[in-house]
C-alpha cells in the first residue's frame, strides 16, 4: 500500500531545466563547443558534476577535478543568477493542488531533487510548507539511476521503499525509483519514460483518488 508520495522537482514541479540549459550552454561555449537540446536531455536528473562530466566528453576535453569543480562552481553561480527570477506562477499548473491533494488523502509527500538548490526553488514558489521533507544534492554521493536519493527520501519519511510512489520525468529518474523497489508515474513522453508503471503527460493530470486502486 501506498503511504508517502515524492516528487522530483524539474520537469515534474516546475521547469528549471530550462534555467540549467542556459547556464550549461554558457559555460560549453566557453570550451567551444554548442549545447543542443538534445544534449540537455542528457543532463536531466544526474548530478552537477557527472552534467559537467557529460558536455565535457561532448569536445573530448579532460581536466584536473580542482578545474572541473571550479567550472560547476561557475555554472552554478549563474544558475542562481537566473533562478532569482522564478516566481509562483512559473509552477506547473494544477501541481500545488495535487500537493495539497496528496497531504489531505494522508499521504506523506517529499521532494527528491539531484539539484543542491532545490530548497530555494521551492521557497521561491511557495510551495516548501507542502513537503515533509526535502532530499537534494547536497545529501546524497550518487546521482540517478543510482536509488540512493530515493531511499534517502523514504527513510526521512519513515516509510519503506515499497510504500512509496515517485513522480518524475527522466528515464534516470524512472531508472532510480524502480531500482529503490517504488512505483514510480512518468510524467511526459512514453518514448522516454517506457518502464514506468504509469505515465501522465502532465503532473497534475494524475488523479490521487486512484493510486491505491492503481499500485
Amino acid at each position: 500500500m501506498i503511504q508517502a508520495v515524492i516528487f522530483d522537482l524539474d520537469g515534474v514541479i516546475v521547469d528549471t531545466a530550462h534555467y540549467h540549459y542556459i547556464a550549461w550552454k554558457r559555460l560549453a561555449s566557453e570550451f567551444g563547443i554548442t549545447l543542443t537540446p538534445a544534449h540537455n536531455e542528457l543532463l536531466k536528473g544526474v548530478s552537477r558534476m557527472h552534467s559537467l562530466e557529460i558536455i565535457l566528453s561532448l569536445g573530448n576535453i579532460q581536466l584536473p577535478q580542482a578545474e572541473k569543480e571550479a567550472l560547476a562552481d561557475k555554472k552554478n553561480k549563474w544558475f542562481i543568477e537566473y533562478i532569482e527570477s522564478i516566481r509562483p506562477e512559473e509552477i506547473f499548473p494544477g501541481v500545488p493542488e495535487l500537493l495539497k491533494s496528496c497531504r489531505a488523502h494522508g499521504f506523506k509527500v517529499a521532494l527528491a531533487s539531484s539539484s543542491k538548490n532545490a530548497p530555494r526553488v521551492i521557497e521561491l514558489l511557495g510551495v516548501a510548507p507542502l513537503f515533509d521533507t526535502l532530499v537534494d544534492g547536497t545529501m546524497i554521493t550518487h546521482s540517478k539511476p543510482n536509488p540512493e536519493i530515493f531511499l534517502l527520501a523514504a527513510s526521512r519519511l519513515n516509510v519503506i521503499p515499497t510504500g512509496c510512489l515517485v513522480f518524475e520525468d527522466a528515464e534516470a529518474g524512472v531508472e532510480a525509483a524502480l531500482a529503490a523497489g517504488m512505483k514510480c508515474v512518468g510524467v511526459g513522453s512514453p518514448d522516454q519514460l517506457s518502464k514506468a508503471n504509469l505515465i501522465v503527460k502532465q503532473t497534475a493530470d494524475f488523479n490521487v483518488n486512484t493510486i491505491n486502486t492503481i499500485f
